[in-house]
């Protein structure tokens, strides 16, 4: 029974408990995406006011210009975005970057893609039932969704869902170079599994979004997949192994520590006295044990 609780508790860690991480992490990074919007503003003033064009629809506003090359792509792991989509009620901040460490932050980009709002396939990665799951409800996605997505630079790009597939890991045609502007998404599927990958293709709108550039030169992998889908972001750390064993041998001694005073005290003072430690040195053993099993194994 004791066995099957720690489970259950492990079960939970893994589902609301890596949230923690990602939420104090979101924070940063939105702090971080104002900063650095604010930044480029200052180093690149306008050069025209916004101008309303009409063609064959409603009329649309196009942001001003500004002086400057786009912002460098970001290292790996900082903040490279915003991503909205209304439809899932998703609002985050995406970074550069799809590993282990870079998806416990948000969303990431697929570094050897275009960045979005260029010309080519802009891929991203997002977790779909860990880490704040910002992908849980991918799949509820409709053609003609709009995704928005907000650059370094100030500028807004809408995208439209076109189509959802759901491929092999292997399948890493969905991240290959494409001549028109298209955003892609792509998580673990089904939910609580990594068996499969599911994969959201979406359009640019030109009349609803800024201009779009050229993409800055990307390494010679630029098109070309890394392995699976996502599948670095779903290995483990062996790194971790080290610390969990330690973090367990010492939850181990606690929770026997507490069993023997309870035993020997039977109040309940004893028991909370015992469970607050126990929790804390058993949140600490979750947190490594988690990084150092492969996450392919159980979830996504």
């Amino acid at each position: 029974m004791t066995l099957g609780l720690l489970i259950l508790l492990f079960v939970a860690y893994q589902l609301w408990g890596t949230g923690i991480f990602t939420a104090r992490a979101q924070e940063s990074l939105k702090s971080d995406f104002k900063k650095a919007q604010e930044q480029y503003r200052e180093d690149n003033p306008l050069v025209e006011t916004p101008t309303s064009v009409h063609k064959g629809g409603p009329s649309t506003t196009i942001s001003p210009l500004r002086k400057g090359a786009p912002p460098p792509t970001p290292p790996e792991g900082e903040v490279e975005g915003m991503i909205n989509i209304p439809r899932i009620g998703l609002n985050m901040a995406f970074v550069e970057g799809t590993n282990r460490d870079d998806l416990k932050k948000g969303p990431g980009h697929y570094d050897y893609t275009v960045p979005p709002g260029t010309l080519g396939n802009a891929a991203i990665a997002g977790h779909r039932t860990t880490y704040l799951h910002p992908f849980y409800d991918i799949d509820k996605l409709q053609p003609g969704d709009p995704i928005y997505i907000g650059t370094l630079d100030g500028k807004k790009f809408t995208y439209k869902m076109e189509w959802q597939r759901i491929v092999r890991p292997d399948e890493t045609w969905v991240a290959d170079k494409t001549p028109d502007a298209v955003l892609t998404l792509t998580s673990c599927n089904p939910k609580y599994s990594a068996a499969q990958r599911i994969v959201i293709r979406a359009k640019l709108v030109p009349t609803e979004s800024d201009a779009v550039t050229k993409a800055p030169a990307l390494p010679a992998s630029a098109g070309k997949s890394k392995g699976d889908l996502q599948g670095e972001s779903l290995s483990s750390e062996s790194q971790s192994v080290p610390p969990a064993i330690l973090w367990g041998i010492i939850a181990a001694v606690v929770g026997a520590l507490w069993w023997w005073g309870f035993r020997r005290w039977r109040h309940p003072a004893m028991w909370i006295a015992g469970l607050i430690p126990f929790l804390a040195v058993l949140f600490g053993f979750y947190v490594y044990l988690e990084r150092a099993i492969p996450q392919g194994l159980y979830s996504g």
